[in-house]
């Protein structure tokens, strides 16, 4: 409230109601004793009361009043329950890349990379030739193999029996975190590149999101914070057309008889059809014996005598032409 807002009397006694109002909403047993009234802009006043139910300690119930005129009863605004001092409250929101945090990342677990990784650069920036720098050590590969600076150096047996042991370590190809991993370690960019012999199958992990950060790591060795890996864009599925069939659609009568007289036959029509089809059903074969019998003596009788053309096409013998006069 500020100290220009007028005390609205009316709003601020408004308790009763105010109670009322958090009853119809809440169980009248969870609504406690009457905390105060707050006047948060003219004629518009919160009153709160305390929160009985046991799984809201500390919180209490806000009932905001309001009026349109001095000359009007209040309104009920919003019921809201709201924390109090000391109520239990959660953590504010983090994302979930800032809650993830070091020896979280378990076998089948993937961690993506940004493509903005601080850490990362691109591999044709030589920044990753760390072999030039170690010649400038005093413990420099050249240097142990002949001693200078140590009294003695590891054996060929102690380096191949360290070898073995972390091939077969818990950051070996054959563990489960390893199996499971869509990438190896020889292609990821927190691998920080050994010298000397073991150099062709192990490196240093430098990934602190990584159970293998600062432990030498087999190359075929593998987990779910690669730098390779990427959050993967959402699908898009689609599911075709949807089909409500608890629903129904009006349609328009007159369009739907329409149709239908557009589609059905004229009925004339096919009461026609039908009579023929079931005139033929009915003939027998006997009928159809009787029908070519009556065919066959009507030609015969049209055929009895033969037509001139016949009669002057046929060959003329001696007999015949002495016969004739």
């Amino acid at each position: 409230m500020t100290g220009d807002t007028a005390t609205d009397s009316v709003l601020i006694s408004a308790v009763d109601f105010a109670r009322d109002a958090v009853s119809a909403e809440a169980d009248a047993r969870q609504v406690g004793e009457h905390i105060g009234a707050v006047m948060e802009d003219e004629r518009l006043v919160a009153h709160s009361f305390q929160c009985l139910n046991p799984a809201y300690l500390g919180w209490q119930w806000t009932v905001t009043l309001t009026r349109a005129t001095a000359d009007h009863d209040p309104t009920i605004i919003d019921v809201v329950l709201l924390p109090g001092d000391g109520a239990i409250v959660p953590p504010a929101w983090k994302p979930w890349s800032d809650r993830v945090q070091a020896g979280d990342l378990g076998a089948g677990d993937v961690l993506p990379t940004p493509r903005d990784d601080a850490r990362l650069v691109a591999g044709l920036t030589g920044s990753d030739d760390l072999e030039g720098l170690a010649t400038q050590s005093p413990l420099s590969p050249s240097q142990w193999e002949i001693g200078l600076g140590r009294v003695r150096v590891l054996s060929a047996w102690g380096r191949d029996d360290a070898a073995d042991r972390w091939q077969n370590g818990d950051f070996g190809p054959v563990t489960a975190m390893a199996r499971q991993a869509a990438h190896e370690c020889a292609t990821c960019g927190f691998m920080l590149p050994v010298g000397g012999p073991v150099g062709q199958l192990f490196g240093l992990c430098a990934n602190a999101m990584s159970p293998a950060d600062g432990r030498v790591v087999s190359l075929a060795f593998g987990c779910g914070a690669h730098s390779e890996v990427e959050i993967e864009p959402d699908a898009i599925i689609d599911e075709g057309p949807t089909i409500d069939d608890v629903d129904f659609d009006t349609i328009d009568a007159a369009l739907v008889a329409d149709y239908v007289e557009s589609v059905v036959e004229d009925p004339a029509d096919v009461a026609a059809e039908g009579a023929s089809d079931e005139s033929a059903e009915a003939a027998t074969p006997t009928d159809d014996i009787e029908a070519e019998r009556e065919t066959g003596d009507e030609s015969d009788d049209s055929n009895s005598e033969p037509p001139a053309a016949v009669l002057l096409d046929e060959p003329v013998t001696e007999d015949d032409q002495d016969e004739q006069p």
